[in-house]
């Protein structure tokens, strides 16, 4: 077994891509096309003022050769994260690609696009480890147009996408991707230290690509300052990760005390509901003994009229007297 530096820190990714050969070897697994030639093109981001940031980016500026033996120039902003982060930030850096006259073609357009997404977590259910997503074109009925295209207008205005899902790497190599990506292969993690993995290195015989970049890694491996700058990366993203914990956390029990604020209200809102019933009620209630009363009233009235004494109608209606005079003059 052999010790490499994992590829998934950030400064280990740096030195793994600022080899010209193994950048070509990576981006042509990725893209399933031979890379002849690519250079880091300006506005590398590096991540060295890091605060709210978790992507590591790296544009390149790669020479590509067709099937038909024809070359042509495109750009590939390659962008690494091992946490979860807002989309907004990878479509802020392709913004900056879209704004850049540097990257526009001798007849005004812009140079064809390619963006490469390597993730330390998963994609919502998506299960496959590695996502192509291409642009297409359709008419009015959604038949697919191929006339005319690629076209330079259509190829400026869009980008193709690949996305790799590291934690779904698990060592099944069954073509040329999946044997460059299995350096990337956390499952590997020597159990004795996280930032280095343990490879067989027999499985690359006879590959001399794939033995060029194990051998980098092998370097950074026994190098003390290249550990040392991975340490650093760990406190910076355990700082990190400890503060979204936090913000979580903080979000969770805001939520939490919102839902209880909003049960309150809810119970509130019945108790008033109840008490408006019970006012309605005891309005209907006096409402009546307002009719009743109004009644007796008419009836007191029509007997005194007939003749008869208030200690009579009081006897006959069997309320007293105080009540017969009140309603009688009410």
């Amino acid at each position: 077994m052999t010790t490499i530096a994992n590829p998934i820190y950030d400064i280990v990714f740096k030195y793994l891509m600022e080899d010209e050969r193994i950048a070509r070897t990576i981006l042509s697994a990725l893209l399933k096309k031979e890379v002849v030639a690519v250079e880091v093109r300006p506005h590398e981001y590096s991540n060295d003022k890091r605060d709210t940031l978790s992507v590591f980016r790296i544009d390149f500026g790669a020479t590509v050769r067709d099937e038909d033996g024809s070359e042509h120039l495109i750009l590939i902003e390659l962008q690494k994260t091992w946490l979860e982060t807002e989309t907004l930030r990878f479509r802020q850096y392709l913004g900056v690609h879209y704004s850049n006259t540097g990257n526009m073609r001798d007849d005004g357009n812009a140079l064809p696009m390619v963006a490469v997404y390597i993730l330390g977590h998963r994609v919502g259910g998506i299960t496959e480890p590695v996502l192509y997503v291409s642009h297409r074109a359709y008419d009015y009925d959604g038949n697919e147009v191929e006339g005319g295209l690629p076209n330079a207008f259509v190829e400026s205005l869009t980008h193709e996408s690949i996305i790799v899902q590291i934690p779904l790497l698990h060592g099944q190599i069954n073509n040329r991707l999946d044997k460059v990506l299995s350096i990337f292969d956390q499952s590997r993690i020597d159990e004795l230290d996280h930032r280095m993995l343990r490879i067989d290195a027999s499985a690359y015989d006879g590959d001399t690509e794939m033995g060029h970049i194990v051998r980098r890694l092998s370097m950074a491996a026994a190098d003390a300052d290249m550990r040392h700058r991975m340490n650093v990366e760990d406190e910076y993203f355990s700082v990190i990760e400890k503060r979204d914990s936090e913000i979580r956390m903080r979000d969770l029990q805001l939520a939490e005390k919102n839902v209880q604020l909003a049960e309150k209200d809810v119970q509130l809102a019945e108790k008033d509901e109840k008490l408006a019933e019970k006012d309605e009620k005891l309005a209907e209630k006096d409402e009546k003994l307002a009719e009743k009363d109004e009644q007796l009233a008419k009836t007191i009235r029509l007997l005194k009229q007939s003749g008869m004494s208030v200690g009579d109608i009081a006897g006959h209606l069997q309320l007293d007297v105080e009540t017969i005079e009140r309603l009688a003059g009410s």
